[in-house]
């Protein structure tokens, strides 16, 4: 009766640890999907409620973020206002290095295709600087409007803080979703210093710094913040001109940059066709492998070069 009874109790308290483990089994996962979703809300990387679309490659994006390559690659991403999580451009960019390599190998010699590999590298980080510099532009040809809309709320008894909502709610992107994320900011405790400070940090100009430091030194000791962002309006409209007639001065020269390298990559292509496997023959030695690589080099310093000396700060 008694070994009944242990058997009895045994198999009672075996049973109850199961249940408890099967219970802390799915306690620890829906813990863990909470979490997930809850990082991904915060990170603008999961599916918008109502609309939307799927993230791709969603646990190679949140342990990218963890290094420091992508928490750089993530406020890069921020600033071109791209729709791209940090994973999903690095899974794209490895695959036009990879689909580079593969013609760069098969069209021309196997020595151009790690060359090809690494021209894809530097177009991907071409690519997000021209998304970033195209967005700082619009941002920048909205200064002008913002400053208004500023100016006018205020003049009206308005807080900054919530001439800063207003104006996010009638500009356009890109200006009208950095002041949301600035009003975030500072509906969530962020100082307005640091607010500002980051929006400035994410979109670099000129014109933003000195609208920035107008608002926080107004912010910060008082002052004719009205006249401030008139004055500054009227500045804002006259760079705004100026920088639009240099851009377009500039327009051949910058064209010019571009054309540099491509008519050397064509040069290799019209050599390669009008001799079939000169380029391989030519790559076959340590020599001709220097020579291709120098002339890379010195194509790369021209493009350098023409680009900076057409570079006017305005």
């Amino acid at each position: 009766m008694e070994l009944h009874d242990l058997v009895r109790l045994t198999t009672g308290v075996a049973l109850l640890t199961c249940v408890l483990a099967v219970v802390g089994v799915h306690v620890y996962a829906s813990g863990r999907a909470q979490r997930a979703a809850l990082i991904d809300r915060l990170s603008h990387t999961g599916t918008v409620p109502g609309g939307g679309r799927r993230r791709r490659f969603s646990d190679l994006d949140r342990r990218l973020r963890r290094t420091a390559l992508g928490r750089k690659l993530e406020l890069r991403l921020a600033a071109t206002g791209l729709d791209v999580t940090p994973g999903e451009f690095f899974v794209y960019m490895l695959a036009a290095v990879a689909a580079l390599w593969l013609i760069g190998q098969a069209t021309l010699a196997p020595f151009f295709g790690p060359l090809a590999g690494l021209l894809g590298i530097w177009a991907s980080v071409q690519f997000l600087n021209w998304q970033r510099q195209k967005r700082i532009e619009r941002f920048i040809n909205q200064l002008p409007e913002l400053a208004r809309i500023l100016a006018n709320a205020t003049q009206a008894g308005l807080a900054l803080r919530t001439a800063i909502g207003m104006a996010a709610e009638e500009l356009e992107a890109p200006a009208g979703e950095e002041l949301a994320k600035v009003a975030d900011q500072l509906a969530i405790g962020h100082s307005m210093d640091d607010a500002l400070g980051e929006l400035a940090e994410r979109l670099p100009s000129r014109e933003l710094v000195v609208l920035v430091t107008t608002l926080v030194l107004s912010n910060r000791a008082g002052g004719q913040v009205v006249g401030a962002l008139r004055n500054l309006t009227e500045t804002l409209e006259e760079r705004k001109e100026t920088r639009r007639e240099v851009r377009t001065q500039l327009s051949q020269v910058t064209m010019t940059s571009y054309a540099v390298p491509v008519l050397g990559i064509g040069a290799l292509f019209l050599m390669n066709g009008v001799k079939d496997g000169a380029l391989e023959r030519m790559t076959g030695s340590p020599v001709g492998q220097a020579c291709v690589v120098i002339a890379f080099a010195l194509y790369a310093v021209g493009f350098v070069l023409i680009r900076r000396m057409s570079r006017i700060d305005v």
